[in-house]
């Protein structure tokens, strides 16, 4: 007989928990899904779940980032790409966005539980106000993420944030209309919709007020030793509830490296991972040469970032440091470190 050791053992604990609370979770939804039942399921005890996870919250994000390798996104294949030069058009890629997004929609036969685990909805998940905010915080994120894409874009043109945003309020609609009416809307008819967003003039001005009043980074000249190797430029380091300063940074520099912390990684933190790297996944299909400038978001690691540059690790930290030539030559902290980083 083969005895496992304490590790195996666990992962094994695991991996049956996650099994067993996949089918909880398909049948009951989250609201009225029991711990104990996935237990029950499991042939476990309710303490050798708790022991794996710290709450039913954190179990279903699990569930949800266990789940997101095994399923397909739509559009396997890139739809076009940056080789495409001219006829890259951003109606174009705002319509191929759409098209990936709206494939995970339930559909008018799915049971309204086993729908809300395929779309990977956290509706409901984090009512509270702790979790609307950061919820708000990865949104604006997302938004940016995006529209930086669809600058990327030609025609070239000015900044393309509040486009993005209004797709994103769009397909968000689309969600939450898809689990209270699952199969109303056409689907080619919502991502049309949102390939003709882009010929709406919309205000798009970016001048927020406080950055005349941001004090200037300190300069410096101080080794750097990060946990992994990032391109010079500038690493912003941002709690989950000031993710949405990510823009500040990304407007002043040529190369970002944003590291999203938080102090509750079981639950928050895998929050931030599920809809960033989906965001990013979705984006990778359509843009496979990435995108200009270029950003990098971490999420798994980001705390050994925040611990290189002497930043906590916080959901309120907003820190960073200016990187050349593999020194840092410039570090600012608290609101608008970013910009005060990239322009040192």
């Amino acid at each position: 007989m083969v005895r496992l050791t304490r590790a195996q053992q666990q992962a094994r604990t695991r991996a049956a928990v996650l099994a067993a609370a996949v089918s909880e979770f398909e049948e009951h939804g989250y609201a009225e899904a029991k711990v104990d039942r996935i237990a029950e399921r499991a042939e476990l005890t309710r303490g050798a779940v708790y022991s794996n996870f710290s709450s039913k919250r954190s179990l279903y994000l699990a569930v949800l980032l266990d789940e997101w390798p095994h399923r397909p996104v739509a559009g396997a294949s890139p739809a076009f790409g940056i080789a495409d030069g001219p006829a890259f058009g951003v109606a174009a890629a705002a319509e191929a966005f759409a098209r990936i997004w709206l494939d995970r929609l339930p559909l008018a036969g799915d049971t309204a539980a086993g729908a809300r685990l395929r779309a990977r909805s956290v509706a409901g998940v984090f009512d509270d106000e702790p979790g609307r905010r950061v919820l708000g915080e990865i949104t604006r994120l997302e938004g940016l993420l995006l529209g930086l894409a669809l600058e990327s874009c030609r025609p070239p043109g000015g900044r393309r944030v509040r486009l993005a945003e209004t797709i994103l309020t769009l397909l968000h609609g689309a969600d939450h209309l898809a689990e209270s009416a699952p199969g109303f809307g056409d689907p080619f008819d919502l991502a049309r919709a949102c390939g003709h967003l882009a010929t709406i003039a919309l205000h798009d001005e970016w001048d927020p007020p406080h950055l005349p009043f941001i004090p200037a980074a300190r300069a410096c000249d101080d080794p750097w030793q990060p946990p992994e190797e990032i391109d010079d430029g500038v690493l912003v380091v941002l709690g989950a509830r000031r993710l949405g300063a990510a823009e500040e940074t990304v407007r002043a520099a040529d190369n970002v490296t944003i590291a999203a912390v938080t102090g509750d990684p079981a639950e928050l933190g895998a929050l931030v991972r599920l809809r960033v790297d989906g965001t990013m996944a979705m984006l990778r299909q359509i843009f496979p040469g990435g995108v200009r400038p270029p950003v990098r978001v971490i999420v798994d690691g980001a705390e050994g970032f925040a611990h290189a540059i002497g930043a906590p690790v916080g959901d309120d930290t907003e820190a960073a440091v200016r990187i050349r030539d593999g020194r840092v030559v410039a570090r600012a902290d608290g609101r608008g470190a970013g910009h005060a980083a990239a322009t040192a």
